[in-house]
């Protein structure tokens, strides 16, 4: 039979191009193709932060903290609360991934040309038993470069296995079909959307001007998940979380899951499609770029957090603790938006914006930026979201600040009186060296890491210290971003059928598979892993690829 190359892979973001180089490597021959045009490439990977998950790194045991391969599967199973049938492979990427985690994925990034900040993130926090949630110590390891930093080895290797004719991108190319032929999925066919020159991750036409098959021997399905598309969000969001009516969107458009129901219509297994990851601290991006596009804040933990009925989050509600406890409580007010309280002091050290372009000190590589940064001053990023963010109130006077958070609403659920008394009480706290207070223990706690005390949390103080002025109120929205369930696939990352056998000719990997087994997080992420679940899953995908063809 007359083959177009040995593998397709439908996707040309992180996943899709670690497994490309994979099989070249190896020598054989790979046709990517996209919906989009070739500005995207590197997809949503592109415009992240570049946080990697890596278990007792170097950067780790410069910092004193001790980490091991027992606490980070102890803090992954406890996160991830596999409970379901259908948890097999998931459960079984889960532990393979941490095996990575704490083996030789960071070595083998390094010999590629990654590096990484040398203060290591602590994301996830938990906030409840060290049998449940969170991680136990800092894992979030920011990559020199951001995002560009995580995509720019695999593209250099896609770019010369280009050059080399091993590899061609075909653009624009959308997968509608997938076919059987002598047994096996091997015919690829879809349609050719009209050229554009958009810039990255603006919507492109979907004006079709041609059709196109292709075949290979291997085909591998990289293709992202549901997070642009909220009619799909809507269908799968888990009804133990209530009805959203507003969200907002931190992906691009043509982050549409589309290509879930091809393989779906193909013979592939969907699993887990209810558990999703999605932010509670989102904001409307003041210059957009796609549909509702959003930017989360990645606050350290001295914001106050309240409801939209004014009422003070509880823990392991805090900032930057336990997403998903907060999304469900968030949920539970009865309306689906909810609000930090802080002051200049905090924004200053504890705001940071997710996304390569709004961290250019990282991106850009430049060590003056990031020691300005740390040094003090509000971001340049942030203050633009002060100055011109929908979400953000600036005032001194905190009458002012609760008239203006009501009128933002539209609902007067805010009351001024009750709002001040709990953050008297919250300040009162603050006279004794030992509280009560779990928010202002765990800041305590927090500036214990050196790390946090350096460059990311404020000692404790008084909100309504004017010293710390002005006040800084910011309405937070449900901001939609990952799917954590998908394509079920096994170890070798085969798509496998609802009967559990493989689908012949079939891989996927990426968030298509819920970044590998269908769902390896469970219900929650310990943040960090996305980009790591692309990397390895793609790994994984290619290379078993290349020793099937």
């Amino acid at each position: 039979m007359n083959y177009d190359a040995d593998a397709i892979i439908i996707g040309a973001g992180l996943a899709g191009l670690v497994a490309a180089t994979e099989l070249t490597d190896a020598g054989k021959k790979v046709i990517i193709l996209d919906q989009e045009p070739e500005q995207t490439l590197g997809g949503q990977a592109w415009r992240s932060f570049g946080g990697l998950f890596f278990v007792d790194s170097p950067e780790q045991r410069r910092l004193r903290i001790r980490d091991s391969h027992e606490l980070a599967l102890q803090d992954w199973m406890g996160s991830a609360r596999f409970d379901r049938e259908e948890d097999h492979w998931p459960r079984r990427w889960a532990e393979a991934y941490v095996d990575f985690a704490a083996g030789e994925k960071r070595s083998w990034l390094h010999a590629q040309g990654m590096r990484w900040f040398p203060v290591v993130g602590w994301a996830e926090r938990g906030g409840s038993l060290a049998t449940g949630h969170g991680n136990s110590v800092p894992r979030f390891h920011i990559t020199w470069g951001t995002g560009l930093g995580v995509v720019e080895p695999f593209v250099r290797r896609a770019r010369e296995a280009e050059e080399s004719g091993l590899l061609a991108f075909r653009f624009r190319h959308r997968v509608t079909a997938l076919a059987t032929s002598a047994g096996a999925l091997d015919t690829v066919d879809g349609e050719i959307l009209q050229p554009s020159d958009v810039q990255r991750s603006e919507p492109s036409s979907r004006s079709v001007i041609g059709s196109f098959s292709l075949k290979a021997q291997a085909i591998i399905v990289c293709s992202g998940g549901i997070g642009g598309n909220h009619d799909l969000v809507r269908k799968n969001w888990p009804a133990r979380l209530g009805k959203p009516k507003h969200l907002i969107c931190g992906v691009p458009d043509h982050v549409d899951g589309l290509m879930l129901g091809v393989a779906q219509k193909a013979g592939a297994h969907l699993i887990n499609e209810d558990r999703m990851w999605h932010y509670v601290e989102g904001v409307n991006n003041w210059n957009p770029i796609w549909t509702k596009h959003a930017i989360r804040i990645l606050p350290g933990p001295s914001s106050l957090w309240f409801d939209a009925l004014g009422n003070r989050m509880p823990a392991p509600c805090l900032p930057g603790f336990d997403t998903l406890s907060t999304l469900d409580h968030v949920m539970k007010s009865g309306f689906d938006y909810s609000w930090f309280v802080l002051n200049q002091t905090i924004v200053k050290k504890e705001f940071t914006l997710s996304g390569s372009e709004q961290n250019p000190d990282f991106t850009s590589k430049s060590w003056r930026q990031v020691l300005k940064r740390a040094l003090g001053g509000v971001p340049a990023p942030v203050q633009a979201f002060l100055d011109n963010g929908e979400d953000f109130i600036v005032e001194k006077d905190f009458s002012e600040l609760v008239r203006r958070m009501n009128a933002l609403t539209g609902d007067n659920l805010i009351h001024a009186e009750k709002l001040k008394a709990q953050i008297i009480a919250r300040d009162r706290e603050i006279d004794n060296p030992y509280t009560k207070d779990a928010q202002i223990t765990a800041i305590r706690g927090a500036r214990n890491y050196i790390g946090d005390r350096l460059v990311r949390v404020v000692p404790p103080h008084k909100i309504l210290d004017p010293r710390h002025g002005p006040l800084i109120a910011v309405r937070l929205n449900i901001l939609t971003r990952k799917s954590l369930g998908g394509i079920e696939t096994d170890l070798s990352a085969r798509v496998l059928k609802a009967d559990g056998e493989p689908l012949p000719g079939i891989y996927a990997a990426g968030e298509a598979a819920g970044f590998g087994g269908g769902g390896m997080h469970g219900y929650n992420s310990l943040e960090g892993t996305f980009l790591g679940g692309c990397i390895f899953s793609g790994r994984t995908a290619g290379r078993a690829a290349a020793k099937a063809v």
